[in-house]
């Protein structure tokens, strides 16, 4: 009753308050692959527990074993989570972020609601509004923040007073709140000590009734059953008497990552260590980590004073990744049990690649300079198959191959999909198949050699349609090669990239119908090889050849033969690759759109980070800041425009797009978590063999006219016509005329086409039996299908 009530409260609350926003499901159309190894904040209830990784969500109840997410697919912000609190009095979850959000939901709903006050306030610099901690008393929540101490009221969802605690009133960092005897304690950092003020003052907001009773920089307070411990910066922990002494009890090894108190017990979580001590401080178990379980803790809980779940983190400069919540009792804390949902290994992920519903990624990656950043780069990867996903960490691979590697990018074998190439920076080119490490690519066993030292800067790589692997390999003579039946061949750039050193790296590799080779480059543009030809190289790279900088950052080839390139300073293409080969001065062209009647061009002056092509042709561009759009073939209509405020997007910063050609969904890869939308696109199919309807019948409960009956796998140009059953014309499309997102009632988007059920006179067809007329209009194949409408 106690929820119901608060509940209510809450609802009626959301009419009288303007500085929150629910945040959409979107769980309709897109699915998130984040990963929850790396665990950030625990909090529990009774039986159940909810658990932040980097900027997810899951819940575990101890009794049923049930599990569930909380993604950006809900609602979520995606923003890196720094605290989370679960109230089980009023059924709902608070969430604290790095740039000072607050989200909320409750339990039962998931609706989850955004407060931006912290966020948005405009007197707090940036790099203040840090959520450190929540205290709930009562109805109030006490939140530590790194400029000073913020309350919530819970009943009524709305911010009180803001106490800026430091000398003079000036912010400081506080980092946990605790009451003790009547006394709000803080523990702050920026030497503002442990400071504390009657709780039940009504001038808390003078910085004047916080008196500073130790200085320094205290990192954690709590209190257990009528004791006060405190924990500073040097590793010591202490106790608090009542007249303000503080008792050396324990120094330990390392500064502590969290300390909680928990069912009268204090859990002070040390990065190899896990303590528990009883309200006198009396050790009661000490948990390290096993040789199973190789990694460093977070957080901690305790459930029914012995079943202990302790959170784990991720390794980067050892590369390996956390192990979620692990498991114990401490009856017997030889076992554990890991806990977490289904993921990748981590949310940072630099690549992704999809071949017959077979996704791998990579994560950390480079940036534009090939530097790394905070030793990301140790990473691992991660295969998703069957909706599951097989995780090999980086010292996995490092044992199967014996030398270090940094990946980037993925090249999967579409005549064989378990046969995986990974490039690496640094150390070549690495081959699995069937899941297994067979070894690596270099100049011991193929033309990929060193740019220096033993340092191969493999890049990009992809197959040609003869199956023969072609490979990008930086700052060398030859960096261009290709690998067909065991053999290698390399090719010298050296006429188009005078300095080979010069060039760090290339983008995609593509190939046009007559298997010439495109490809981009960071400091040479657009380079072509003329394999149908005289086997020269070309490039465009040329502000007079309409280049708006030599550096590529992606490059594709669309069904129409025109090649797209993505630079870090807008869009180009090149609609005839025959001419790029045969003029003496080709140009690249840029798309010109109108904007409200303004000629303008598309992308002008954006980082494009990848180019990817559907099966209707249509084009699916990452622009960095910008998220995610969604073309039509020649560029003119913008079909789509997902950003990180209309769509689940963890950041609108894509690092790389892969469509699945046989279900049309379209996977994202942000530095923050890997998400797909199903656009309902596929590939086209060379015949009419396996084409299908869908549902078929079409029963009363289907709403037709939103979600529309689907005729899969047509070809590629292809004429269709629906009738009843007496020949009546009911509805009519065709490829090239009745594209998707123009409003017809028959509407084709590659290799599915879509009807609304609507008649030639708009009106919804009755119950009935209809045939679907399929007609190849190149190999004049055709095919008729029925399908029955029930209404």
């Amino acid at each position: 009753m106690k929820i119901i009530q608060n509940k209510l409260f809450f609802i009626l609350a959301l009419f009288l308050v303007s500085n929150m926003v629910f945040s959409q499901d979107y769980s309709a159309d897109w699915k998130g692959h984040f990963s929850f190894l790396n665990i950030q904040s625990v909090s529990r209830g009774e039986t159940k527990m909810y658990v932040a990784s980097d900027n997810a969500i899951f819940s575990f109840d101890t009794v049923s074993r049930e599990m569930e997410q909380i993604t950006t697919i809900n609602g979520l912000s995606g923003e890196l989570i720094t605290t989370i609190y679960y109230s089980e009095a009023y059924g709902l979850v608070l969430v604290g972020f790095e740039n000072g959000l607050m989200e909320l939901f409750f339990e039962d709903d998931v609706d989850i609601l955004s407060i931006v006050d912290i966020k948005d306030k405009q007197n707090i610099p940036p790099d203040r509004k840090r959520i450190n901690h929540f205290n709930v008393v009562n109805n109030l929540v006490y939140v530590s923040t790194d400029y000073g101490i913020s309350v919530y009221d819970l009943e009524n969802l709305e911010f009180g007073d803001t106490y800026f605690i430091g000398d003079g009133g000036s912010q400081i960092q506080v980092n946990q709140t605790a009451v003790y005897n009547d006394f709000i304690y803080a523990a702050c950092y920026d030497n503002g000590g442990v400071r504390k003020a009657l709780i039940s003052s009504p001038d808390l907001i003078d910085f004047q009734e916080w008196n500073r009773i130790r200085a320094g920089n205290y990192r954690f307070i709590q209190e257990v059953e009528n004791n006060l411990y405190t924990i500073r910066n040097d590793h010591y922990l202490y106790r608090i008497g009542e007249d303000n002494l503080f008792s050396v009890l324990i120094r330990y090894n390392t500064l502590p990552n969290d300390m909680t108190s928990v069912d009268n017990k204090l859990l002070v979580t040390e990065k190899n260590k896990a303590f528990i001590y009883d309200n006198e401080f009396s050790e009661i178990a000490v948990v390290n980590p096993t040789a199973d379980y190789p990694t460093e803790f977070s957080c901690a809980t305790i459930f029914n004073d012995n079943q202990l779940y302790i959170g784990t983190k991720n390794i980067f400069n050892q590369g390996k990744p956390g192990f979620g919540i692990l498991e114990t009792n401490l009856n017997d804390l030889t076992n554990f049990n890991e806990i977490h949902p289904d993921g990748p290994l981590l949310n940072t992920v630099f690549s992704v690649e999809i071949e017959n519903s077979n996704l791998w990624c990579t994560f950390g990656g480079f940036s534009a300079s090939f530097s790394f950043a905070g030793g990301i780069a140790r990473t691992g990867l991660s295969n998703y198959k069957n909706e599951q996903w097989i995780n090999k960490p980086y010292d996995s691979i490092l044992a199967a191959v014996q030398i270090p590697f940094y990946l980037s990018d993925i090249a999967i074998n579409p005549f064989n999909p378990e046969q995986v190439y990974i490039s690496s920076y640094y150390s070549g080119l690495l081959d699995i198949q069937n899941n297994e490490i067979m070894g690596i690519y270099d100049e011991n066993n193929s033309t990929i050699v060193p740019f220096a030292a033993e340092l191969c800067l493999t890049l990009t790589a992809d197959y040609d349609r003869e199956g023969a692997l072609w490979v990008t390999n930086g700052r060398v003579e030859s960096p261009l090669n290709r690998f067909k039946d065991g053999f290698w061949t390399s090719y010298d750039l050296t006429n188009i990239i005078n300095s080979p050193t010069s060039n760090l790296g290339f983008s995609d590799i593509v190939f046009d119908r007559s298997g010439n080779v495109f490809f981009g480059s960071y400091s040479a543009g657009i380079i072509g090889l003329n394999l149908s030809g005289n086997g020269e190289f070309k490039n465009i790279v040329e502000d007079s050849q309409n280049m708006p900088t030599p550096y590529v950052t992606s490059v594709a080839m669309d069904k129409n033969n025109q090649v797209w390139i993505g630079t870090s300073n807008g869009l180009r293409v090149i609609y005839n690759t025959t001419s790029f080969f045969s003029e003496s001065n080709p140009q690249v062209q840029d798309i010109i759109i109108l904007e409200d009647g303004v000629p303008k061009e598309l992308l002008y002056q954006q980082f494009v980070s990848d180019i990817e092509v559907d099966g209707a042709n249509n084009k699916w561009i990452a622009a960095i800041g910008s998220g995610v759009f969604y073309f039509s073939a020649d560029g003119q209509n913008t079909i789509r425009h997902f950003t990180k405020d209309n769509s689940p997007l963890p950041s609108n910063d894509i690092t790389d797009i892969s469509i699945d050609e046989i279900n049309g969904d379209v996977y994202f890869a942000t530095r923050n978590g890997l998400v797909s939308f199903g656009s309902g696109s596929s590939e086209t199919q060379q015949t009419l063999a396996n084409a299908y309807v869908y549902p078929n019948p079409v029963r009363p409960t289907f709403n037709i006219t939103e979600e529309k009956v689907k005729i899969k796998d047509i070809s590629e140009n292809v004429n269709i016509k629906i009738t009843d059953i007496e020949g009546n014309l009911v509805a009519e499309a065709q490829s090239r005329t009745n594209s998707r997102y123009k409003g017809y009632n028959l509407e084709i988007d590659g290799g599915i086409a879509y009807w609304n059920g609507n008649n030639l006179a708009n009106n919804v067809v009755k119950t009935g039996v209809y045939l679907v007329m399929l007609s190849d209009l190149d190999t004049f194949e055709t095919k008729v299908i029925k399908v029955m409408v029930v209404r």
